[in-house]
């Protein structure tokens, strides 16, 4: 997957930043947002995150998920 894919959350999966559940448990499976950077280093220094992919499902909610928790939408 790369950045601009269009990616869908396909496990259970509760967030508590939701931006209009701030502080409450809000399950995000069956979202689908955007892939908009893919965390590969730091620093100029090669890195292997647990959870990669930084996806964006509204202008305010932003999350970060491995290969694990999505799939490419068509």
């Amino acid at each position: 997957m790369k950045i601009g894919d269009r990616v869908r959350v396909k496990t259970a999966l509760s967030v508590f930043h939701h931006p209009e559940h701030k502080g409450k448990s809000f399950d995000i499976s069956g979202l689908e947002g955007e892939i908009v950077r893919v965390h590969t280093d730091w620093n100029g220094r090669p890195i292997s995150p647990n959870y990669p992919y930084e996806v964006r499902f509204t202008p305010k909610f932003v999350t970060h998920l491995g290969d694990h928790e999505i799939e490419s939408v068509g």
